[in-house]
């Protein structure tokens, strides 16, 4: 049975998209599965968007797998809004029919699995359910389940202060796109490191200062040209880009690593970075921190729905055509957040 599915004896079904084996994007395949039933605590949520993820590719590839105990066939997708057709033991009538933005049951902060969002129905905890306000649309709502809550804890786990020097790397990402508007929000100067013109131009447009582009030598010792060292850096990218951005950090800098799109999370040198008094911050701390995501998440919203934050759809393709969404963030084309309609 899919995960995030729970099967209703003469129940009607709906279209779902499953990772049939692992593999390439074609291995997702859109199927029918029983209509989901909400448990105690539960609501389902009938789906008009969901989010898709890199960690959704990875998980569709295999090389997740050994951190996420899910075997194919699964339906993926951590986050979805839409609105809430019934509930659960347990929890308020009063909820359905509310526009709501939320992860899926089987998602979780340090745990859980992303998956059950590809559907036209999915369940939800009632416990993180989001109101959405009437001025966000849905597509900008589902964008903010993990961007807007995640960019917020970074931002203030970050401390920026006016004035100081912030790389942001994977900048035009989903992400991205949310911290350049935050950091300039507290008064830093913002150099944006991505690839591509179309990305950079991006993120001058979000208002970055400077841009580099990380797929180019030297963009290092742009970087520090530029800024004489910063005093910040929020690495959304990881891997060799993320180890990298370690020389450009200025002496007392502070390095928050919350992103693994290069390559798993960086692996940034203890040593060199205590010999400059650097501080070096895992998204795992964070975490681990008690931070409270639901009140992070109506937070991202609202600042959303005025018009202070804005949020980044750069593409979005219908629910049967989720393995070209897959395509798309693999060839590192993708802008912003990738969100499939229903």
């Amino acid at each position: 049975m899919e995960v995030g599915l729970r099967e209703r004896k003469g129940g009607s079904e709906m279209r779902v998209v499953e990772a049939k084996a692992f593999g390439g994007p074609e291995t997702l395949t859109v199927s029918e599965a029983p209509d989901p039933v909400a448990g105690p605590g539960e609501v389902v949520v009938r789906v008009e968007a969901a989010d898709v993820m890199f960690l959704d590719t990875l998980l569709r590839s295999g090389w997740a797998k050994n951190f996420f105990p899910v075997e194919p066939p699964f339906v993926p997708g951590g986050a979805v809004a839409g609105v809430v057709e019934s509930v659960g033991e347990g929890v308020d009538s009063s909820w359905i029919g509310k526009r709501v933005a939320t992860p899926t049951a089987a998602s979780g902060i340090g745990g859980g699995t992303p998956t059950g969002g590809y559907a036209e129905k999915a369940l939800a905890k009632a416990d993180t359910l989001a109101t959405v306000p009437d001025e966000l649309g849905l597509t900008q709502a589902v964008a903010l389940v993990h961007d807007g809550r995640t960019s917020l804890a970074v931002a203030d786990r970050a401390a920026i202060q006016p004035g100081e020097w912030v790389l942001i790397t994977a900048a035009a990402g989903g992400l991205g796109t949310l911290l350049i508007q935050l950091a300039r929000s507290a008064g830093a100067q913002v150099i944006a490191a991505a690839r591509g013109t179309a990305k950079l131009a991006l993120a001058q447009r979000l208002g970055a200062h400077a841009v580099v582009d990380y797929s180019e030598d030297g963009w290092v010792d742009q970087v520090r040209d530029l800024t004489g060292g910063v005093q910040v850096v929020l690495d959304g990218a990881g891997g060799e880009t993320g180890r990298a951005a370690l020389a450009a950090v200025a002496p007392g800098g502070r390095i928050i690593g919350y992103g693994n799109a290069a390559g798993g999370f960086a692996a940034f040198d203890p040593e060199a970075a205590a010999a400059q008094n650097i501080t070096i911050i895992s998204l795992m701390e964070i975490t681990a921190s008690g931070v409270d995501w639901n009140a992070l998440h109506n937070r991202a919203q609202t600042e959303a729905a005025s018009g202070r934050l804005e949020v980044v759809v750069g593409q979005s393709f219908p629910l049967a055509e989720a393995s070209a969404a897959h395509a798309a963030i693999e060839s590192r084309s993708a802008a912003g957040r990738t969100i499939l309609t229903v």
